[in-house]
């Protein structure tokens, strides 16, 4: 028995000199990989306040996403001062300034160390179609159109000068919207995918009378009524008469009623016999 209890209390020392190793090594461990996180922070923060991580010039900043806008329209957008510290740039004031560009919608900027710079990428308002207003000329009572600038999908109205106009790329739409913008723009999503997505060519719309929103297609001019009203049964019977040239004279056709999708009509024109209208099947 005295045999058996010194064999264990032999083994009990061993064992808690061994832990007390194991100890000692982990605590080295410890202080030697603080000892290499501080100096390579402090070698990265020695290098970080070195002349050479500035940002020397615009062509230091990387632009993406960019479709219409030139890299170089890109930059010139961002107020810096050069050659300008990296660490004094704040790449989120520099994103906040962007989105207020009117044909920026979103922007992302992040720092670049190798090489020294800016990587921005930006999300642009796609121009999709012209707003026009009419202007009337008071010394002889003519009306004439103006442009107002481009909208976007969103119908978001954009200045045209906002775009590069030496950029090859920038092409303006040919759609024409007429009216107010602002009157029209909680209707502008809708009906714009609309008229997206339709096969008959429309080239204008014309938004001036709230209740009448006035379509100019390949058919003629097509009266909707309100915008906001059985709009996808109006442009299914639209679809449906694209065999009309085939029934009537599209010559004589002054517009197409389309208010009630159920009764649509044709408005012959004044100058062939009197004014009338003429019932079609849908």
């Amino acid at each position: 028995m005295a045999d058996i209890a010194s064999v264990s209390r032999t083994d009990l020392t061993q064992r808690r000199n061994k832990l007390r190793r194991q100890r000692r090594v982990k605590i080295i461990q410890r202080i030697w990989q603080t000892v290499a996180v501080s100096g390579l922070a402090g070698t990265l923060l020695w290098g970080a306040i070195q002349p050479n991580w500035v940002v020397k010039a615009a062509k230091d900043i990387e632009v993406s996403g960019n479709q219409l806008l030139s890299d170089e329209a890109v930059q010139s957008r961002i107020a810096l001062s050069y050659p300008q510290s990296m660490w004094k740039i704040e790449p989120s004031q520099i994103a906040e300034s962007l989105q207020k560009q009117p044909a920026i919608a979103h922007a992302n900027v992040t720092r670049r160390l190798l090489p020294p710079g800016l990587v921005v990428e930006i999300q642009e308002r796609i121009p999709v179609a012209i707003a026009v207003g009419m202007e009337r000329n008071s010394s002889n009572d003519t009306v004439t159109e103006k442009t107002l600038g481009v909208l976007d999908i969103t119908g978001v109205l954009i200045p045209t000068d906002s775009y590069n106009s030496s950029n090859a790329k920038v092409q303006l739409p040919t759609l024409k919207a007429i009216g107010i913008p602002e009157q029209y723009r909680q209707f502008w999503g809708q009906v714009y995918q609309t008229i997206s997505r339709s096969s008959v060519k429309i080239s204008e719309i014309d938004w001036r009378d709230p209740s009448n929103l006035i379509l100019k297609t390949e058919l003629g001019k097509v009266h909707l009524g309100t915008p906001n009203s059985r709009l996808q049964e109006k442009f299914k019977v639209l679809l449906q008469m694209t065999q009309l040239p085939a029934q009537v004279n599209t010559n004589q056709i002054e517009y197409i009623d389309l208010k009630d999708p159920d009764s649509p009509m044709i408005q012959i024109s004044r100058s062939t016999n009197a004014l009338k209208k003429q019932r079609l099947n849908p």
